[in-house]
């Protein structure tokens, strides 16, 4: 952990603050650049490494309403789960959406940096602080270890410290993550019972086989398509919960906060509601 730079003035303890290169260590310690996938954009996306930070927020997503929110209480540095530029760019114009968020975060001084990919295989990461928000107490491991170290890898399986029902571990899950305008989705019999876990960050059908074949009773994430979970649903008695893309990544941002602590750095996690969907519409025909 880098060593806090304290700025004295007549004695009296004024501010700590960091090097803007500091706490990118910091961070790329605990998530190396190099578990992210070959398609990601993760670190420093803008930002000089020798500016002095006071002041850090956290958030999922890099969009206007955080960037108002890291403007307005002073922050330094804006640390987010999701890139803001995942596709190659030739440039930055403020006519586009992007191009205007970068040239308010340069002139205001405000620095970014991305942990995405390689904070979802993490020990721990993204999915061990899901998988401690909808109940999981036990030891976890990945659903879909790393061939490098098994104990990183994608998604986390694990038990609850007694038997629920389905519908008691969704009203649970619903309490231990942030509300959303859909809500959690369930595929299975709400009174069928519920001991292992699995679960994973972000999108997750690509581990539904995993979540199966490790004996999961449920598996919650997020962006289920209909195909896939039909399917799933057919082949087996596995339930499904799915959850707001935003909501299952939530919880990471306190454990990346938490690298902090001991700084003396201020740190605030964003609790802008940044998931695509706003309400619901319950009317129709049948």
């Amino acid at each position: 952990m880098p060593c806090a730079v304290a700025a004295i003035s007549d004695g009296n303890l004024r501010s700590v603050s960091l090097t803007l290169a500091d706490l990118v260590r910091t961070f790329e310690d605990r998530y190396d650049p190099a578990w992210a996938e070959s398609w990601d954009a993760v670190g420093l996306a803008c930002g000089d490494p020798r500016a002095e930070i006071r002041r850090v927020l956290f958030a999922v997503d890099p969009v206007a309403e955080v960037a108002d929110e890291a403007l307005e209480w002073g922050a330094g540095l804006i640390v987010t789960h999701h890139p803001l530029l995942l596709r190659p760019v030739h440039g930055v114009p403020a006519t586009t959406p992007k191009g205007r968020l970068v040239h308010r975060l340069i002139t205001g001084g405000v620095a970014l940096f991305t942990a995405h990919t390689n904070a979802d295989v993490a020990d721990p990461g993204v999915s061990d602080a899901l998988a401690r928000a909808v109940g999981l107490t036990g030891p976890l491991r990945p659903l879909s270890p790393s061939a490098d170290e098994p104990r990183r890898g994608l998604g986390r399986i694990g038990e609850l410290s007694a038997p629920v029902t389905l519908r008691e571990f969704t009203a649970g899950a619903a309490k231990g993550l942030p509300a959303t305008a859909a809500g959690l989705r369930v595929a299975g019999d709400p009174e069928s019972l519920v001991r292992t876990v699995a679960v994973c960050g972000g999108a997750g059908d690509s581990l539904l086989g995993a979540a199966r074949e490790a004996g999961a009773d449920v598996y919650l994430t997020a962006d289920l398509r209909h195909h896939p979970a039909s399917e799933f649903r057919e082949e087996g008695s596995t339930a499904l919960v799915d959850v707001a893309h935003w909501a299952t990544e939530w919880p990471w941002l306190d454990d990346a906060a938490q690298l902090l602590r001991d700084t003396g750095i201020e740190t605030r996690i964003s609790t802008a509601v940044t998931d695509a969907w706003t309400f619901q519409s319950f009317e129709g025909s049948t």
